[in-house]
């Protein structure tokens, strides 16, 4: 453990390393919610909070031929809205999150999708992980989207000791590069789901095991 030095320099260069590893194992990691525009990208994000993306883009396949424009999602029958989202969970909070931001979108942003960290924030339903995600692939503003998998590897690598996720953010932007933001946050997904698991991480497996201090920790005591 003693070689994982604690510096900002070194987790810099340490991370570094294993993005090259990372973009040559997750080429085609991206943003997997289906989506054509911000408004699309901004319901499927709401709608994916506690649920899978596979499961968001079997609903919205439905969802975004019906609703094209914020007014349409505030014209529409609240009890038909609901079921058309109701194999997400939580249907009747994501429904009325949805809503409510479209409101905002018409009333204060002039039926547009804001393109800034500060309105985004401002709207139903969403956060920084959210607004992030947003603002990444849909704006070309690089941002950190720290979700579950992110919170998990970026712990596990050794970038943050932090949970909260505003503070994880924050040292992640000390860490890496700006540009990189957005395409390292998909990454930590891809291997978040594939390989850092939660349960039963596939260690031994992993292009970057020599690099990270929690395999170093755990194979130590394994023995």
């Amino acid at each position: 453990m003693a070689r994982f030095k604690n510096t900002l320099q070194a987790k810099r260069e340490r991370a570094e390393e294993i993005f090259k590893w990372f973009r040559k194992a997750y080429p085609d990691a991206r943003c997997t919610l289906n989506h054509k525009t911000p408004l699309d990208l901004l319901v499927a994000t709401i709608l994916a909070a506690q649920c899978t993306d596979d499961r968001v883009n079997v609903v919205t396949r439905t969802v975004f031929r019906k609703y094209r424009t914020p007014q349409d999602y505030v014209n529409a029958s609240r009890a038909e809205f609901e079921e058309d989202i109701r194999t997400c969970g939580f249907f009747r909070q994501k429904a009325k999150c949805i809503v409510n931001a479209c409101s905002r979108i018409i009333d204060t942003y002039g039926g547009a999708v804001p393109t800034t960290m500060e309105n985004l924030v401002t709207l139903d339903g969403v956060g920084r992980k959210t607004a992030n995600v947003i603002l990444g692939e849909c704006f070309g503003t690089p941002g950190i989207i720290v979700d579950t998998h992110c919170i998990r590897v970026s712990r596990r690598l050794g970038f943050t000791r932090d949970e909260d996720p505003v503070k994880i953010e924050q040292d992640l932007m000390k860490i890496w590069h700006r540009e990189g933001w957005t395409q390292n946050s998909h990454s930590l997904v891809f291997h978040g789901r594939t390989v850092c698991r939660a349960r039963d991480p596939q260690c031994p497996a992993c292009p970057v095991n020599d690099l990270c201090p929690y395999y170093a920790r755990t194979r130590g005591a394994r023995g």
